[in-house]
């Protein structure tokens, strides 16, 4: 049983580090000047070494996962919000222990910056949590000048829509579809694609007002299991 620090995780991942697929990992992630992640660093862990390291670490206390978030290694923030996506994810996981990760979560959502970041955690540790509480955070995120709290406010509508509920989902869409980044609208077309699949009507009738001025990669995504014909009818429509 590791001792549950962030001293000792960091250790554990330095030593599965892959120098050789460092420069791999910054051209996937467009990490660089002017690009996304600017300033971090990587160490050449897969995500698979990762939760695997990450599971054994649950329980690891606020104050250790937020020093892991702290640090310039992306490998040892994944790890941090992977350990919090797993704790939110059980059933058993007490509520305190599910309001704490939520609270770190925002708190220092400036070290979350970028989509692999964003997409492994916030399901669950803001969507999960808030799935039975006022959601007026999520608009204020989607709202924000910064591109990763907004990608946080549409992700996390991914919960509340499996449930079938894909009001939020729609609402926090429209005011996304004018957005500047490109990594805005894949978010946005994934959970319009999502609420495709649990109400098709609901998500042709937002296609049928927004389709021919939403951002085609927005668009594409949201239209991807549509049979061709339907597809190409969507992607065909011109703004009048």
């Amino acid at each position: 049983m590791p001792s549950l620090t962030a001293a000792e995780f960091t250790e554990r991942m330095l030593a599965v580090g892959h120098p050789e697929k460092v420069a791999q990992y910054n051209r996937y992630f467009k990490t660089g000047p002017g690009q996304y992640g600017e300033g971090d660093v990587f160490i050449g862990v897969g995500m698979g070494p990762v939760t695997a390291l990450a599971k054994e670490f649950l329980g690891m206390p606020v104050g250790e996962l937020e020093t892991l978030l702290e640090s310039d290694i992306h490998e040892l923030r994944a790890g941090a919000l992977t350990i919090m996506n797993e704790e939110a994810r059980r059933k058993k996981t007490p509520d305190a222990r599910r309001q704490e990760l939520f609270k770190l979560y925002l708190r220092r959502h400036d070290r979350i910056n970028n989509w692999d970041l964003v997409d492994g955690c916030c399901r669950y540790v803001v969507g999960a949590y808030l799935a039975d509480k006022p959601r007026d955070l999520l608009y204020s995120l989607a709202r924000s000048d910064n591109l990763w709290e907004r990608r946080t406010a549409m992700v996390s509508t991914w919960c509340f829509i499996r449930s079938g509920d894909v009001d939020d989902a729609l609402a926090i869409a429209s005011l996304l579809l004018n957005d500047r980044e490109d990594l805005i609208h894949k978010a946005t077309g994934w959970m319009l694609r999502s609420v495709g699949d649990v109400d098709r009507p609901r998500l042709i009738a937002f296609l049928d007002e927004n389709a021919p001025t939403m951002p085609r990669t927005a668009l594409r995504y949201a239209v991807e299991k549509f049979p061709p014909e339907e597809r190409a009818h969507y992607l065909a429509l011109k703004k009048r």
